[in-house]
């Protein structure tokens, strides 16, 4: 079998090589896949021209152009696939190469174009040097990277090793006969090595980008995970780190809430004893009486800084035993009347906060049996309590602490609560409540 006969087996594989290739590089779009393209058509045009009867220098001129193409095509892949960028030094030594093989290329275009020299013996002695030495810098990569652990590299390195061998035998055959016979037999024709060298060095080219693209994959893939399990590790972080927040935003709150209820005016104690002491004398019974529904006001008032809310059943309670030691002390001068609709008893509203309104009442308006002091707790539509006393302000005008209506309104802002309304009214010193409703019983101690 001829070499003529056999060449278009060589280029039906190197076609189909080309087709897969050229695929791949449209669906990834690396230059990786660009270079491999290239580098296989140039390979596949060289053999193609074999075919073709032009003149011999012309052919020659095409034959040189194709194959250094090649030869500077291969070594930008050495780049990518030996990964040169952390090899400085050699990076520079291939880009220098490359440079000497297009000057080369340049000086051989001027000689077959322009000169008759290519026809001279000279001319083929001159050219055994530059095959010899692109034999030595292929011998030297496979020498300085022959021990290389990453697999994308043992695959460029076995490629190379397979092309150096078959150009060896083809530097050989062309030193015994430097004419070429396209009807000679196949082994004795020097291209066969050459498409040989070629074919293997595609092939374990081709090994290695796929190779190469996986692992990038997997690469990627771990990296993702990664991300992916930092992302969730921040989000948990940030979590906990809000939740931490809250949290010390409710203790704020709640701080801030029993510090709020710890502010009862003592007066009304020192009064209170006072009362009792002198109903000791003068009643016994009474104070019998004076002395047990004290002690009910003053567990709740220990007890009102455990919670935030209480029900308005309890604080209805509360306020009836705090209204009799009102009652006790004022006689007839004082009034309380209650109009709560059943529905709203189990409604919740800040501890004291009745009595913080009676206590705000008696203190500043005119406590007389002429003229009773009325004050009146009753519900309206839309969630409202309404704490309403007569108007009979004091001639004198009694100096506040800053206790009472502004330590409700400070406990209805820290619950981000609508604002109890404050107006005056006929009359009347009205402050309208939001009654709030919880989702699910809330814990309270009961007033008792």
């Amino acid at each position: 079998m001829t070499y003529e006969a056999l060449s278009p087996l060589f280029l039906g594989m190197v076609l189909a090589m080309l087709l897969t290739n050229t695929v791949q590089w449209f669906m990834y779009r690396e230059r990786i896949y660009g270079i491999y393209s290239l580098y296989t058509v140039t390979w596949a045009i060289y053999f193609t021209i074999n075919h073709f009867n032009q003149p011999l220098n012309i052919a020659n001129f095409e034959k040189l152009l194709l194959s250094y193409s090649g030869y500077i095509l291969y070594l930008e892949l050495a780049k990518i696939f030996l990964n040169l960028r952390e090899r400085p030094r050699f990076l520079r030594w291939v880009t220098v190469v490359q440079g000497l093989l297009v000057g080369y290329c340049v000086i051989k275009t001027y000689i077959y174009l322009f000169t008759d020299f290519w026809q001279s013996p000279v001319h083929q002695i001159l050219l055994q040097p530059v095959r010899f030495a692109l034999l030595a810098v292929g011998s030297y990569i496979v020498y300085s990277f022959f021990r290389s652990t990453d697999m994308v590299a043992r695959f460029f390195v076995a490629g190379t090793a397979s092309l150096l061998l078959n150009h060896s035998v083809t530097t050989l055959l062309l030193l015994r006969s430097p004419e070429l016979n396209q009807q000679s037999l196949f082994w004795q024709h020097p291209d066969l090595y050459v498409q040989t060298g070629v074919v293997l060095d595609l092939i374990f080219f081709a090994l290695g980008i796929s190779y190469r693209h996986r692992r990038e994959a997997v690469n990627k893939a771990v990296v993702e995970k990664d991300l992916e399990r930092e992302r969730e590790q921040r989000r948990r972080e940030y979590l906990e780190a809000d939740l931490a927040l809250q949290r010390m935003q409710q203790e704020k709150t709640e701080m801030q809430m029993r510090a709020l209820q710890s502010q009862i005016n003592p007066h009304f104690l020192f009064n209170g004893l006072n009362t009792l002491s002198s109903l000791i004398d003068e009643d016994p019974h009474q104070a019998g009486e004076f002395v047990n529904e004290l002690s009910k006001v003053y567990r709740y008032l220990l007890r009102s800084n455990e919670h935030e809310l209480t029900t308005l059943s309890i604080e209805l309670r509360f306020i009836s035993s705090y209204f009799h030691l009102l009652k006790t002390r004022f006689g007839c001068s004082v009034s309380l009347d209650i109009d709560v609709d059943e529905a709203y008893q189990e409604a919740l509203l800040p501890p004291l906060t009745l009595q913080l309104l009676v206590e705000n009442a008696v203190k500043h308006n005119v406590v007389i049996a002429q003229k009773p002091l009325k004050i009146r707790i009753r519900t309206i539509p839309d969630n409202m309590l309404v704490v309403e006393n007569s108007l009979q302000r004091k001639t004198l005008r009694v100096e506040s602490n800053g206790v009472g209506l502004s330590n409700i309104a400070v406990k209805y802002k820290l619950l981000n609560q609508q604002q109890p309304v404050i107006q005056e009214h006929e009359g009347w010193f009205q402050v309208k409540l939001p009654l709030l409703f919880a989702t699910q019983p809330v814990s309270l101690k009961e007033f008792t």
